[in-house]
Order: C-alpha cells, then structure tokens, then sequence
C-alpha cells in the first residue's frame, strides 16, 4: 500500500473468520497466562524450590520443540480447523485434570513426587498440544484475509495475542487472591471451551492437492536450517533473541521475587507477570507510527542491549513499582526486537522457504522463552535470586556486544516500508 492510498485500520478485521480467529487466541493467550500465575504461585507456596518452577518451563518445552516441525507439515496435510479443535479439547482435558491436582489434599494424597510428577505430565501434553494448535492456527490465518490485508491481519493478530497476555496474567493474580486456585482454574476450562466455541465460525479448508511428490520430511526441514544457518541477517536476528531471552529472561522465578524480595501477593505476582506485555503492546502500537525497521540492525541490537540494562536494574531494585517498571522496559525493548527480526525474516527469506524459516523461528522463540525459564529456575537455586539475574542481565549484554562486534557489516541495512 502507497503512503498516499488511504489505509483502513480494521480493513482485517471486517472478516467474521479472522474476528474468530482473533478471538480465540484472546481467549487462549489469556486462559495460558491465568493458568501460569496460579500454578507458579501455588508451586512455590508449597516447595518454596524455584527450581520447581524453572522446570515448569521445560516441561512445556521439550514437548513443543519435538512437534513444532512436524506440526507445521502436518498442519499442511489435514484440515487445520479440525487440527486446532483436537488440540483445544486436549487442553481442556489437562486443564481438568491439573485443577484436580491442584485441589489442597492432592499433595499429601500423593507426596511431593507424584504430585510433581502429576502436573509436569499435564504440561508436558499441554506442550505437545500447542505444537499442534500453532501452526495450524498461524497458517489458517492465511486464508481467512485477502493477501492485500496480510500487514494489518498481522497488527491485529499480534494486538491480540499481547491483550491476552496483558490481561492474563493481572487477572490470574486477581482472581486467585480474591477466589482461590480452584475457582481460577476453574475459570480456565471456562476460557478454554470459549476458544473452542470460537472454532465453529471457521470453515473447513480442504487441503490442496500437490503435483509434485512430497519432499521428505527431515529433508524438508534440513533445507530451512540451512538456510538460516548460511544467511547472517537472520542467524545474527535468531541467536539474538535466544540468547538474550534465554539468559535475561526472568518471569519464571517472578514468584520468588514477588514474595520474598518485593513483599507482594499473587495480585502484585498479576502486575509483575503483565508488565512486559504492557509494555510490548504500547511500543508495538508506536511502532506502527514511528518503524524501527531503516536501521534495522543498529536498532536490533539497541533493543537487545536496553533489554539486558533493564534486566539488571529489576535485578537490584527492591521497589515493587520500579520492578515492575523495569519488567515494562523489557517487554518494550523486547517488542521492538521482534518488530525488527519478523520485518527482517520477511524481507530476506524467499518465498519457497518461508514456512520452514518460520518454523525455525518459533522453535528459537520456544527455545529462549520455556528452556530459558528452566535456566531461571536453576541459576536461582544454585545462585540465589538476584545473583542470577544480575547474571543474566550482564549475559545479555556481553553477548549483544559480541555480536555487534561479529556484524559490524550489517550495520549498513536499510529497510524501507516499501521493503
């Protein structure tokens, strides 16, 4: 679209699909998050291990890993609605099963391993659950919008997802202060039979039949990775973000900063959990106005680097609203390296490759957020809390500086809007 045409804001959102689909991730997203809250908080009431919370990370994202890839071919081959619908009603299931769980006389019913044993079972198929849903749901959004719509379906989706995540967390600490979990998982399930409900507004779509022979699967994927591997924009684009969420990330072990350093209940946990979505969404909403994307690599790696201040100054504050100031700045600076990688991958990946490169992508992502809150959780236990954040947050800049150092080159990109 030419900067002269008038542009509709809601153009995307005019389509019934594409509301649904928008939907029902607000509905999921938001599901996700006040289940986290409640069972992160509930976990270290008990244990008071923060490793056991690092581990929830993991649980979730091993499954995930294993299956994005072949979620996305799969999601090629069958119905995707069909596939989101059976991936939705397994979540459901584990949601019922982890709110009987949680129920107070389970621990001592079943001892502290089983238990354990118990919920991270239930957070392992949620994982495997979601590498099904996610792909599907990313490439049925194709279909629902004219590709002329394609930038403002993405501004939406992602305004979407980011509400979720907003709202998810401050109402999962809400509720569990003024409900207790059983009734704030409860209300989970809830949610999530809404973001079924949402799937009977989507069409079937058959699959298309292909003339050419299917490329086998582990070929299919090594071609993507290799790409990646060989293109410096993106490899530099991908390693930062796993790196730096993977070491400077801190939201797994909020709990214990929460209680014991902040002085804080589950409705602050809420706050805390929230404020680097808030701060995400505001900043992706001024960069619709004010695009990072000419300087792309110099603003890339300013964002990284303002990520890992901000990480260090949460690591030492013992002031509730200058932490969770300090969780805004990162979700702020976090929106803005997103805004750069995706306008990045878009640009740089060819057609033909653009489904296996955003497979890699998510995988990177999944990697830094659930593998990088086991490493929370761990750094916490061996190191206390602080100490490990201030060590991550030292991480990310040295790792940030080092790259700067390796791409001095690409300081040279320029990408326009027109890109």
């Amino acid at each position: 679209m030419s900067a002269s045409s008038p542009a509709d804001a809601f153009a995307a959102l005019r389509h019934g699909e594409f509301r649904a689909l928008c939907g029902l991730s607000f509905l999921l997203t938001s599901a996700i998050q006040i289940q986290n809250v409640a069972v992160g908080w509930a976990l270290y009431q008990i244990t008071r291990d923060p490793l056991v919370l690092g581990l929830v990370g993991l649980a979730e994202a091993i499954p995930f890993i294993t299956l994005a890839l072949f979620g996305g071919h799969l999601a090629d081959l069958r119905d995707k609605r069909g596939l989101m619908r059976q991936a939705l009603w397994v979540m459901v299931a584990v949601s019922v099963v982890l709110l009987l769980l949680m129920r107070p006389d389970m621990h001592a019913v079943l001892g502290e391993a089983g238990w354990l044993t118990g919920i991270y079972g239930c957070l392992m198929i949620l994982g495997f659950a979601r590498g099904l849903f996610s792909p599907a749901a990313s490439a049925l959004r194709a279909f629902v919008v004219p590709r002329a719509l394609y930038p403002n379906a993405s501004a939406w989706s992602g305004t979407a997802w980011q509400s979720g995540a907003v709202l998810g967390p401050a109402l999962g600490g809400l509720l569990y202060a003024g409900f207790g979990l059983t009734a704030t998982l409860a209300g989970v399930t809830v949610l999530m039979l809404a973001a079924i409900g949402m799937t009977w507004k989507l069409k079937p779509r058959p699959v298309a039949a292909s003339s050419q022979p299917a490329e086998p699967v582990l070929r299919s994927v090594a071609e993507g990775l290799r790409f990646v591997r060989q293109t410096p924009v993106i490899l530099y684009a991908l390693s930062l973000d796993l790196f730096c969420v993977l070491f400077g990330g801190v939201v797994a072990i909020l709990p214990m900063f929460a209680e014991e350093i902040l002085d804080t209940g589950p409705a602050g946990l809420g706050i805390l959990r929230a404020a680097p979505a808030v701060g995400a969404i505001l900043t992706i909403l001024v960069c619709t106005r004010f695009t990072p994307t000419y300087h792309a690599w110099r603003n890339l790696l300013i964002a990284c680097a303002g990520f890992g201040a901000a990480t260090l100054v949460f690591a030492v504050s013992t002031h509730f609203w200058l932490s969770a100031f300090a969780l805004f700045a990162t979700g702020a600076f976090d929106s803005v390296s997103v805004v750069v990688r995706n306008t990045l991958l878009q640009v740089y990946t060819p057609d033909a490759l653009r489904g296996r490169v955003q497979a890699v992508n998510s995988v990177f992502i999944s990697a830094s957020n659930e593998i990088g809150a086991f490493e929370s959780g761990l750094a916490a236990k061996l190191m206390g809390a602080v100490p490990s954040v201030i060590l991550g947050g030292a991480a990310t800049l040295a790792i940030t500086g080092e790259v700067w150092r390796r791409s001095k080159a690409l300081l040279a990109i320029r990408v326009s809007d027109a890109s």
